[in-house]
């Protein structure tokens, strides 16, 4: 018996590696969950308050949820699972990057205590995705579709773009922004396709921000491509800066004199012979420029760069010229005027020429700004191909942030306009989700009644959250909010959380307003992640490979081996001891075979 209980083990991993799995390792996933969540608890809402990351890449401020979950480079396995949804969210809608957190994290702390009793994770896992359909499916009822008249359909995405900007830094202009973005979606063509293909919305709508000046400076150039001056070479003061009715000619071609490759070698007989040569280069880069000039250009962009030559021919005829243009622009040029990008400057001709109403170079702040106009296209009436929003502020932390919230806003406005419906915000549809939840819930038998509560139960941190945030009593607003839900009233399903006075109020009333899509995505997602987080039963930490240079020392206070900790954990487990570790700041695991 003594010789079978010496037998080694037998080492599949890695020495070094960690393990963890049962009860101990779920419950720990859900810890570091919720610690997670707590970080950006307190931005939610419009009294939601900033976060201020300071790291490699410079100091951030921002409540915007999916930027402070990427900024903070979370380490644990587990806890990265909200990151992702929040990413996503973020991709997906644009806005409810911090609820969606929040939910989940709210999801697993609810569902926790019967992890901790001994239920199995698939009985939780198959209920929170049962109570999950229904909540989406209750939120796709009690949806308000959008009225077909223009002037109504224009107030209800302004109150949607300025629900999305409540909690943003430029909340007190909302009278500025809200009717700028939505006149932006609205008069843009092709969100549709973009929302379906790998062009985004600011392939569409470009955002471009410029430091200095007062915010409500900021403007949109409607139907129109602005970018800032790129980098320029001697002659570029003697172009025309204003065309009426250009026609514009987009390269992705280098017009510079080419130097000799390095270690290039010319054998020649006479002198004559190395003047041909050097003529020869000058006769390329003149081909060049006479064919953009012949075609009948009037304004030159490239994507390459535009040499010092190239600059004083084009300014010496009347055209304009600019060369290194990012690519976004570019293609955003193409789009406003339909031109074709060229990768050769032979055979051009007509077809592959743009056009627009103006082209001027203007000053805007401390920066020159190209900016070329046009009409609405033909075929859609008073639609744009592309749109442009500059925004100004005074520091580049304000403008940066200011430039999130924008793109938040335009996400909304685009999904709403997809979706062709809106809920009631400040937490309103939450609670009647809950409430049909926990209805269901009675008719259920079993522990599924109890998981399904749990889930309802979860949706209120929503409301709870926004009133703390607000600094009202959370207990008073839930009280009041089951109560008012609870009621035969119809328009009680538009109650939520009154931010401004206290108490409660009809939220749709008072015009926060929300897409659907974003609480559909919302409450999917969430339980998509819970149930990721529950069906882990076991984490596997490889070491990390030694560097080359490195001395094979021991780090501070690391045992030189673990085989004699993995023998006496071993020892310990057979007489009942129990196999603990850490996985990271404040987060604990407890090795053993089913979690026992």
């Amino acid at each position: 018996f003594s010789a079978k209980m010496m037998r080694p083990g037998v080492i599949l991993l890695r020495e070094g590696t960690d393990t963890s799995q049962g009860k101990p390792q779920l419950i720990s996933n859900i810890n570091a969950c919720m610690a997670l969540a707590n970080t950006v608890r307190t931005t939610l809402g419009p009294r939601g308050m900033d976060k201020l990351i300071s790291g490699d890449r410079g100091v951030t401020i921002s409540n915007d949820g999916a930027t402070i979950m990427k900024l903070l480079q979370v380490e644990h396995p587990a806890a990265k699972a909200l990151v992702d949804v929040s990413m996503s969210q973020d991709a997906e809608v644009g806005d409810g990057t911090t609820s969606v957190v929040l939910i989940t994290a709210s999801i697993l702390e609810s569902v926790k205590s019967f992890v901790e009793e001994g239920v199995h994770p698939c009985i939780i896992m198959r209920y929170v995705r049962q109570a999950a359909k229904l909540a989406v499916e209750q939120v796709k009822e009690h949806a308000v579709r959008f009225d077909e008249n223009k002037s109504a359909m224009n107030e209800m995405l302004t109150k949607c773009a300025c629900t999305a900007l409540n909690s943003k830094l430029i909340s007190s202009h909302d009278d500025l922004f809200a009717p700028m973005i939505v006149d932006a979606v609205l008069s843009a063509t092709g969100l549709e396709e973009a929302s379906n293909s790998s062009m985004g919305l600011r392939d569409i709508i470009a955002i471009k921000k410029v430091p200095g000046g007062d915010v409500r400076q900021s403007f949109l150039v409607k139907g129109g491509v602005a970018f800032k001056k790129t980098f320029s070479y001697a002659g570029f003061e003697q172009m025309k800066k204003q065309f009426d009715n250009p026609k514009v000619l987009l390269l992705n071609v280098e017009l510079e004199l080419k130097n000799e490759k390095e270690n290039a070698e010319i054998r020649i007989s006479d002198p004559e012979a190395y003047q041909s040569i050097v003529d020869a280069e000058w006769n390329i880069i003149y081909d060049k420029l006479r064919a953009c000039h012949e075609v009948g250009a009037n304004v030159v962009l490239s994507k390459l760069p535009i040499g010092d030559l190239a600059t004083q021919f084009f300014a010496d005829r009347g055209m304009f010229c600019a060369g290194r243009v990012e690519d976004g622009d570019l293609k955003r040029v193409a789009r406003a005027t339909g031109a074709v990008v060229q990768t050769s400057v032979t055979d051009l001709n007509d077809n592959i020429l743009g056009t627009c109403d103006s082209f001027e170079e203007k000053r805007v702040g401390d920066e020159r700004f190209n900016i070329f106009s046009c009409a609405p296209t033909a075929d859609s009436g008073d639609k744009f191909n592309t749109s442009t929003i500059v925004l100004r502020g005074g520091s580049e932390q304000f403008i940066a942030e200011s430039e999130r919230s924008v793109h938040d806003a335009l996400m909304v406005v685009s999904r709403a306009i997809q979706s062709q419906s809106v809920v009631a915000g400040g937490g309103a549809i939450e609670m009647v989700v809950a409430q049909k939840l926990k209805n269901w819930s009675l008719t259920i038998e079993g522990k599924g009644q109890l998981i399904v509560a749990a889930f309802a139960k979860a949706l209120e941190v929503v409301p709870k959250q926004l009133a703390e945030n607000a600094g009202f009593d959370s207990t008073d607003i839930l009280s009041a909010l089951r109560k008012q839900h609870s009621s035969e009233d119809s328009d009680s399903k538009y109650y939520g959380v009154d931010i401004v006075n206290g108490g409660i109020c009809n939220t749709f009333t008072t015009g926060v307003w929300e897409p659907a899509v974003n609480k559909i995505n919302s409450l999917s997602s969430a339980a998509e992640a819970a149930v990721l987080i529950l069906s882990i039963d076991e984490t596997v930490r490889n070491p990390r490979s030694q560097a080359p240079d490195a001395t094979g020392a021991p780090p501070p206070n690391k045992p030189l081996t673990n085989m004699m900790g993995n023998a006496m954990d071993a020892v310990n487990a057979q007489k009942g001891g129990s196999r603990s570790g850490n996985l990271g700041n404040g987060v604990s695991y407890m090795k053993g075979r089913g979690g026992g």
